[in-house]
């Protein structure tokens, strides 16, 4: 039997270049379909148009049905001399999986894998093999039924995002327990030193020789246990963070994406590679209830993580800290987000999504943006109050809200520390929730996520644009709240936030007042959040706004010495073999003909 943990593939492109443009259009018809390869702007705008920023032209989107497709596209386009930026769900909220500006040395083709949906279920349920157009949301439906979950099953399943979007950014964090997305078993494709493309099985499962024969097993599930190698050497999630996150005493933070430590070749590599599949641990699901805590002094709710984290048996489910403000946002501009989970639930929400792109994309032919985002908020906003009465109570007497979810053998010791907590508190509270109200809240954590790009749209002629930070705090750090400099909180209309508070890391929304250069405001919080030693971004990756620290940025050549997928990924070269600077415009690259049309695609 091969060793599938050292298997690697050598494959020399099996066909000439392409001549021109058009040959290399007509060769990726060929592979995937007419309808599958996208160029009209129109209809590629929903692809290279991020979810929050990010956006730049292609030279064509392809959507492979198969795994061999997706080895056949990616070969091609990578003999043609084009960048490859691979794309699932296009859920991201930095700009990483879209191209950014239009200032590439190569023709871009996008590679979107959303069409290869499949999930396999191995060792009994205990761990996945995920294709790269699962999402977590299906992920979470195929374990249910064995008592199982995924290693995140709030805020980005929701939205449809995919399994291996999220360990591509080792995203995820909410799941105290858990910790981000991480694995050491994948199987994914390569450009070395020399150009040549090579697929690497370190999947554990043995599947032949071929890139044909490989992907084929694998998709069609044609292996048996006995091919499945379980080497102690390679995990399948993060092995440590349960201890990390209950060090609360460490002057460091608990994660964050450039963590060296947890960069391993498909973990964190943002689109260096072209992923085929990866291998990850799954977990019981427990049953658990919700604790809703209100206060007006952070310290209580300080007290409140460290007792939970160092005292408990067992760490809390999750724990996710809201604002006040950022609760009335995401009450008022988050409402039609939770009511669409609430009453139809996860599954349809990337529908809606979509439909949403497709009609924003027409108005804007005309120059009209955000039509939809007005005629849901003019909507929702007839529609009565959804949250329940007691979180409302809560918002009324307290700035400062923590959701904490624990396991139901840890609720009566929970029940003791916090009664231990507020029991002489006149500053703040808990109650204990219900199931409908515990669904509720974390249902409304997540709706806050996305209101300030709702009051964005809908507010245009106030607000310039968003500055969105996610942000890992260090684990002894007890002034975790914000005070902003005077010249910089003039400058904001609303500042937004929320997070998971038991690892420290916290998202950070501000929306700025419109004439205010909003990359100048980022840029000085930059310099603030240096000084309080923390690191950022902590889970959204660096995407196209943030800059790629030098281990983030060597991790990444080391991943992709040619610069061939996904290039300018944390602000770093976009040129092929990580040139300095770009004299031009894209064009077709001059070895491979014709460049007539080329430049017009590019404009």
């Amino acid at each position: 039997m091969n060793k599938p943990i050292a298997a690697e593939v050598e494959a020399v492109a099996s066909a000439a270049p392409p001549a021109s443009r058009d040959e290399l259009l007509q060769r990726l018809r060929g592979i995937v379909g007419h309808s599958h390869v996208l160029t009209d702007p129109i209809e590629t705008r929903r692809f290279r148009k991020g979810h929050r920023t990010g956006e730049g032209p292609v030279l064509a989107v392809a959507r492979p049905g198969t795994l061999w497709e997706q080895w056949q596209v990616l070969e091609a386009s990578v003999a043609a001399g084009c960048i490859v930026i691979m794309q699932a769900a296009n859920t991201g909220l930095t700009g990483g999986s879209t191209p950014d500006g239009d200032d590439y040395d190569r023709p871009v083709v996008l590679i979107n894998t959303m069409r290869i949906t499949g999930i396999q279920v191995i060792g009994g349920g205990a761990q996945v093999v995920c294709l790269p157009g699962a999402t977590l949301d299906r992920l979470e439906q195929t374990l249910a039924p064995l008592g199982r979950e995924p290693h995140s099953v709030i805020g980005s399943s929701c939205i449809g995002a995919s399994v291996l979007g999220g360990v591509c950014n080792n995203s995820g964090g909410a799941l105290v327990r858990r910790g981000p997305a991480y694995t050491e078993l994948a199987l994914y494709a390569q450009v070395g030193a020399d150009g040549a493309l090579r697929l690497v099985n370190h999947l554990g499962i043995a599947l032949g020789n071929t890139p044909r024969e490989i992907l084929t097993r694998l998709e069609r599930g044609l292996y048996t246990d006995a091919d499945i190698e379980n080497d102690a050497t390679r995990v399948a999630s993060d092995p440590r963070y349960v201890e990390d996150v209950r060090a609360v005493d460490a002057d460091t933070p608990a994660r964050f994406n450039a963590d060296p430590s947890r960069l391993f070749e498909a973990a964190g590599s943002a689109g260096k590679l072209c992923l085929f599949a990866v291998r990850l641990d799954t977990f019981p699901k427990e049953a658990s209830t919700v604790f809703y805590i209100g206060s007006n002094d952070p310290d209580d709710l300080t007290a409140v993580r460290r007792q939970l984290l160092t005292a408990l048996p067992r760490l809390p489910i999750a724990g996710e800290y809201i604002h006040r403000t950022a609760y009335d946002i995401g009450e008022r501009y988050g409402k039609d987000t939770f009511l669409l989970i609430d009453r139809l639930g996860t599954a349809r929400v990337p529908a809606a999504f979509a439909l949403k792109s497709r009609i924003d994309g027409f108005f804007e032919r005309f120059g009209l943006h955000g039509v939809t985002d007005r005629v849901l908020q003019g909507l929702t906003d007839l529609l009565p109050r959804h949250l329940p009465a007691r979180m409302r109570q809560w918002r009324d007497r307290y700035e400062h809200h923590l959701l904490v979810r624990v396991s139901n053998d840890t609720v009566d010791a929970t029940r003791g520390i916090l009664d231990a907590c507020f029991s002489n508190s006149n500053s703040g509270a808990y109650f204990e929730c219900d199931a409908e109200e515990g669904r509720k809240a974390f249902l409304h954590r997540f709706a806050v996520a996305g209101a300030a790009i709702r009051y964005r749209a809908v507010h245009r002629r106030d607000v310039e644009d968003i500055v969105a930070l996610d942000v890992a705090l260090r684990r002894n750090d007890r002034a975790w709240v914000e005070e902003l400099p005077p010249e910089i909180e003039s400058d904001i209309v609303h500042k937004l936030y929320y997070g998971h508070f038991f690892c420290h890391v916290f998202h950070q929304d501000y929306i700025v007042r419109k004439g205010v250069d909003p990359i100048a405001i980022e840029h000085r919080m930059w310099e603030g959040l240096d000084a309080r030693r923390a690191e950022y971004p902590a889970e959204h990756n660096v995407g196209h706004l943030y800059v790629a620290k030098p281990a983030l940025a060597d991790f990444y050549r080391k991943l992709d010495p040619t610069n061939s997928f996904n290039p300018g990924i944390g602000q770093t070269s976009r040129m092929l073999g990580w040139g300095s600077c770009c004299d031009g415009k894209p064009a077709w690259p001059a070895a491979y003909g014709s460049t007539e049309g080329a430049d017009e695609q590019a404009s």
